[in-house]
């Protein structure tokens, strides 16, 4: 990650992917990282939290929505204008919804797309022409980079989300594989990640329920390690990505599940 520049949505929640995924960046010594959020509550916090660890490490953070064109546009020139170069897009803000399929009424459905669909698209569309570009005088002598989508198992198949964010995450995944096509050659890599069920801001209201009721060991029960996960576990995908490390992947929907998605439902010791 040594000298690179990087945009990360969705990074402010204390629990989050986002947060996880800029520490460890910036400890593989990426040169700018780029944060946004909707919210700008922690975002500061994170800043500060980065840069007393890594004094080399120049940090920008911005609040805006990550499905708005402009600000998508705005925060990819302003990346290149500043340094240069742009080698990592990282587009992991998101939402889940609640309702089941009588209950979610089609404003819900279209706001899921938007929030996890459409800001996949625009990262898609917007970074990889500054991904492609070179920059000897930046160390960066060859195009291509790589953009990263937070999709979800939910996005594979069913019974691990509401029908509009498994929609929604479905996209994602199919953007990954259409952007790979789309952009051969470019040297710019397109690949989503699909957690399984981690610990996260988005997911605290299943853990304080399971709390409640003195049921939260049963958590993640069902995938073959019998847990949870936290965000630095998907994080560690994040980075792999990112990095040159991974430089043959491409176009994939890569489970960081404990093996959720690995099998159809069965009976306990039937079939396995």
């Amino acid at each position: 990650m040594k000298g690179k520049v990087c945009i990360i949505t969705g990074a402010g929640s204390l629990k989050g992917i986002g947060r996880a995924s800029a520490l460890m960046f910036a400890h593989e010594g990426a040169a700018h990282l780029y944060l946004s959020d909707f919210d700008p509550t922690n975002l500061a916090n994170l800043k500060e939290s980065i840069q007393k660890r890594y004094s080399d490490v120049k940090v920008t953070t911005a609040a805006f929505d990550a499905a708005s064109e402009k600000d998508i546009v705005a925060v990819c020139e302003q990346a290149f204008q500043e340094e240069g170069r742009l080698d990592v897009f990282f587009a992991n803000a998101g939402w889940a919804s609640r309702d089941v399929l009588s209950n979610t009424d089609a404003r819900t459905f279209m706001e899921s797309m938007r929030i996890n669909a459409l800001s996949c698209f625009l990262a898609l569309k917007y970074a990889s022409p500054w991904i492609m570009k070179t920059n000897a005088s930046r160390g960066k002598t060859l195009g291509g980079g790589s953009i990263i989508l937070t999709a979800s198992v939910a996005g594979l198949r069913s019974g691990a989300g509401t029908v509009d964010y498994s929609a929604a995450k479905a996209a994602v995944n199919s953007l990954a594989k259409t952007g790979a096509n789309q952009l051969s050659r470019t040297g710019v890599r397109v690949n989503s990640i699909c957690p399984g069920l981690i610990e996260t801001g988005m997911t605290n209201d299943t853990f304080e329920y399971a709390k409640a009721r003195g049921n939260q060991g049963k958590i993640g029960q069902l995938n073959p390690l019998g847990r949870w996960a936290v965000a630095e576990e998907i994080a560690q995908m994040a980075l792999f990505l990112a990095s040159d490390d991974s430089s043959y992947v491409n176009g994939q929907n890569i489970a960081v599940d404990g093996g959720l998605s690995s099998s159809h439902p069965v009976v306990p010791g039937r079939w396995a």
